[in-house]
C-alpha cells in the first residue's frame, strides 16, 4: 500500500513540476496557444508533443505487462463511442481552457505561485465537482 501511495506522490509532483517548468500553469501563454488567428505562439505544442512520448511508453508496458508494478491490475477506461455527456463535457472543458487559459492540472500547480486567481479557479473548480456529484453522478451510477 506503501509503493502504491508513494508512487502516486511521485508521479505527482513530476507531472506538476513538468507543468512549472512548461509554463502551462501561465493563463497568457495556453490563451496565445489557443490564438491561432492572433499572436500564436506554439510552445505548448511542443509540450503537448512531448507528453506522447511517456504516453506511448505507457502503452508499450500496458501491452506487454500482466499487471503494473504497484496495484493489482490496469484500470483502463472501457472502450466506447462518445455520447452526450462526454461531448457536453469536452465542450465545457474546451470553452472554460479558452477563457480562462488553465485547466485542473496546471490549476493545482499554479496554487505554489501563490496568485489568487488559481485559488479561485480551483474553488470554483471543486465546487463545480461537488455540484456535479450530488445532481448527476449518484443517478448516473445508479443507472449503470
Amino acid at each position: 500500500m506503501f509503493a502504491k501511495i508513494a508512487s502516486a506522490i511521485v508521479c505527482g509532483l513530476l507531472f506538476g513540476a513538468g507543468l512549472v517548468v512548461s509554463d502551462m500553469i501561465n493563463p497568457a501563454r495556453v490563451r496565445a496557444f489557443l490564438d491561432v488567428f492572433g499572436n500564436w505562439d506554439p510552445s505548448l505544442a511542443f509540450v503537448m508533443g512531448g507528453a506522447l512520448i511517456p504516453s506511448t511508453l505507457a502503452y508499450v508496458v500496458r501491452n506487454r505487462w500482466q499487471t503494473p508494478l504497484f496495484d493489482d491490475q490496469f484500470h483502463v477506461p472501457p472502450k466506447t463511442g462518445p455520447d452526450a455527456r462526454l461531448v457536453a463535457g469536452a465542450v465545457l472543458f474546451g470553452v472554460g481552457w479558452g477563457m480562462v487559459g488553465l485547466c485542473p492540472g496546471p490549476a493545482i500547480a499554479a496554487l505554489t505561485t501563490g496568485g489568487w486567481q488559481a485559488g479561485l479557479f480551483v474553488g470554483a473548480m471543486l465546487t463545480g465537482m461537488i455540484v456535479y456529484h450530488f445532481a448527476f453522478a449518484r443517478t448516473a451510477l445508479a443507472s449503470r
